[in-house]
């Protein structure tokens, strides 16, 4: 039973064989999936939302990236206040901050992620976080907002320190692992892995990017969530089997899937 807590099935990447995809999924023992809004265009999740409503097993979050900050408008934000009343939409995201490039504006993506910090907090939903680059200012705005959230959120394809997670961690979230954590550069990464509670993880692609070894490179997909729980359960010492079912019931118990 493998989770993959953040994947991009709407994104075109998967146009020409996404049924094929899902198959392949499922073949490959994942059993649980959730299906991202907020990746290249606005709105992203009005296509993710009818995978998760003609699939139990899949589920959806809504949200704008930070990337899509500078070209949003109240409408956008109203039709987003739609799309997480249906209920097969468990979170809000993903949101946050990305400073690698310094685009759009900092100002723009903080005021951005505080808007949809409100929504979280009217729909009573958690939060599924990016972050790249921009720890400091998350942590701040979040020492500010997060009191008024009902549920904590997922700090999804985790990049940071030891510091930074158990400073989330303190707060209820759970930190997310994708195929980066299996690069060859990535000792750092594993090094903070090896360290995070087993309660407070989980497995992810953010496919179709981020492809594990030795698929590196490649369109990633879902199936491949199996990589990266095989490498997270190599770095803890456990079996494979075990660590996945840890994951899924983190997972379950997160999001109150029964």
């Amino acid at each position: 039973m493998f989770v993959d807590s953040h994947c991009h099935l709407a994104d075109y990447a998967f146009d020409a064989d996404r049924v094929a995809v899902i198959e392949r999924a499922r073949a490959a023992g994942v059993a649980r999936l959730l299906c991202t809004g907020g990746g290249d265009k606005p709105d992203e999740f009005d296509s993710a939302l009818p995978l998760a409503e003609r699939h139990e097993w899949i589920y959806a979050a809504a949200g704008f990236h930070p990337h899509e900050a500078a070209t949003l408008e109240e409408r956008h934000f109203d039709r987003l206040r739609e799309a997480v009343r249906r209920p097969k939409v468990v979170a809000i995201g993903e949101i946050g901050l990305d400073y690698h490039y310094d685009l759009p504006e900092r100002d723009v993506q903080k005021r951005v992620l505080v808007h949809q910090f409100d929504i979280a907090r009217e729909t009573k939903l958690p939060v599924v976080i990016h972050c790249r680059d921009a720890w400091g200012d998350l942590e701040k705005i979040f020492q500010e907002q997060g009191p008024n959230l009902e549920r904590a959120g997922i700090l999804h394809c985790f990049s940071g320190t030891i510091e930074d997670a158990k400073h989330f961690m303190d707060r209820g979230f759970l930190i997310s692992f994708a195929g980066n954590v299996t690069f060859k550069n990535a000792e750092a990464l594993r090094a903070v892995a090896r360290q995070i509670p087993l309660e407070c993880l989980l497995t992810e692609t953010d496919s179709p990017y981020l492809a594990p070894v030795p698929h590196r490179g490649k369109r990633n997909e879902p199936a491949r969530v199996r990589e990266v729980t095989r490498a997270l359960a190599g770095l803890r010492g456990m079996r494979e089997e075990e660590f996945a079912e840890r994951v899924a019931r983190n997972f379950a118990e997160f999001f109150q899937i029964r």
